[in-house]
């Protein structure tokens, strides 16, 4: 029996990248799984994030359907940004809007759903987690209005597992690394990037950037009751990207 056996999840940009390697391994784990996306892809449900009125009406629909709602992975997001003073104020709405507003949108309307039901054996009754970046966490350059809205979902996760975690609901966020995405790959293949793609893989510890279903991996171990005392928490993934610096010292003592 899966590790999710009988629960049901909402999956928000599931129909590429991280949302959908993450609908993918729930679902392989037991899981009722039921996508969101603003892209059609296969059944999911067809949502602009942005839009409370159909957050809502989604939301309630999944529940209707299902009886509750389990857990929440928000992996929705747009990539963008620039120095401040280069940013389009409407480009700045974009990014924000979705990556911070889409996450309070499906936090705000599950989190509704999961108070009003019952907990399970462990006393839960549900779990959130957000994708959010390293790029919450830390400075990236040109990085302004993606860093502003992944470090605002760090910030409201925190603040969700807070108010809610004596009703039985846990959140956390999952602070990915640079990882092998449409989204990375979009802006990776812009004119005049490869000398920078190249540091960026250097600059991981591991030697490489990471891949949608190692996100997945530890996005499912939030949600699952592995992690039933695990709230409030943002979990680094990044292949020892923010671990520190290197300057090739290691290479000078044999091990490059």
């Amino acid at each position: 029996m899966g590790r999710l056996e009988g629960k049901v999840v909402i999956v928000t940009g599931s129909a590429s990248g991280i949302g959908a390697a993450t609908a993918v391994r729930l679902g392989a784990e037991g899981a009722t799984v039921v996508g969101f996306d603003a892209t059609p892809h296969d059944d999911d449900i067809v949502l602009d994030v942005r839009d409370e009125a159909a957050v809502g009406a989604a939301v309630a629909g999944v529940a209707g359907d299902h009886g509750r709602i389990d857990a929440l992975v928000n992996a929705a997001g747009v990539a963008g940004g620039g120095p401040v003073h280069l940013v389009d104020a409407d480009e700045w709405d974009r990014i924000v809007d979705i990556n911070l507003k889409g996450t309070f949108l499906t936090n705000k309307h599950v989190v509704a759903q999961m108070v009003d039901q019952e907990p399970d054996g462990l006393g839960q009754r549900g779990s959130i987690v957000n994708i959010a970046s390293i790029e919450g966490l830390e400075g990236t350059e040109g990085g302004s209005a993606y860093n502003a809205s992944k470090g605002g979902v760090v910030i409201l996760t925190k603040n969700i597992a807070l108010d809610y975690g004596r009703k039985g609901i846990r959140a956390n966020c999952v602070c990915p690394g640079f990882i092998d995405t449409p989204m990375m790959m979009a802006v990776f293949d812009m004119g005049g990037m490869d000398d920078v793609r190249r540091s960026f893989v250097e600059t991981h510890a591991l030697g490489r950037i990471g891949r949608p279903e190692e996100i997945a991996a530890a996005a499912l171990f939030l949600v699952s009751d592995d992690a039933s005392f695990v709230s409030g928490t943002s979990l680094v993934v990044d292949g020892g990207y923010t671990a520190g610096h290197q300057h090739g010292i290691v290479e000078m003592m044999g091990l490059g």
